[in-house]
């Protein structure tokens, strides 16, 4: 989704008045870029309309490739490159090489999440943070606008925000 620089803020005191705010903006056609708290609130997904996460997927894909090259890996050394006979064992028995195969699979799987996430969240470390507002740490729930991608007017939407319970309503601007 594209964004733009001009945001229309609601300024919540309680997470319940949030979630019902963000339902009823929803249904009255406004589209809401994100909502800032403090904490979780429960149900708010479902209220933005977010789909369910394809990072389980992504996990058991990095999972599984940590999986076959740990196997791929031990093989090859063990059985054909560097061929040892250790206690009587056959060159590639498999029991032995179970401890390093778990510990590739997590350690492929959490270091490909971790990029994924990264990805996907497109969080970049040159990127400049848009602080909405300072006291989303605190206590106050912040339910960002959109004007580039809303087809309300500023007026209307401040409006529409106004009555669901809003504290404040704050207009900001990015550069």
């Amino acid at each position: 989704m594209a964004t733009g620089n001009n945001f229309i803020v609601g300024v919540y005191g309680d997470d319940h008045i949030a979630l019902k705010a963000v339902k009823s903006i929803r249904e009255a056609g406004v589209m809401v870029y994100e909502v800032f708290s403090p904490f979780p609130i429960h149900g708010i997904d479902d209220a933005l309309g977010y789909k369910h996460s394809r990072l389980p997927k992504a996990a058991f894909i990095f999972g599984f490739l940590g999986f076959a090259l740990a196997l791929l890996m031990q093989y090859w050394m063990m059985g054909y490159d560097w061929q040892m006979i250790i206690g009587g064992k056959d060159f590639a028995s498999l029991p032995p090489f179970i401890p390093v195969t778990f510990e590739l699979t997590v350690l492929l799987s959490a270091l490909g999440l971790v990029g994924t996430f990264m990805v996907a969240s497109d969080l970049k470390p040159y990127k400049k943070a848009r602080i909405f507002d300072l006291r989303i740490t605190d206590d106050k729930h912040i339910v960002a606008i959109d004007l580039g991608v809303n087809k309300l007017s500023k007026e209307e939407i401040s409006k529409i925000i106004a009555q669901t319970g809003a504290e404040e309503v704050n207009e900001k601007s990015f550069e």
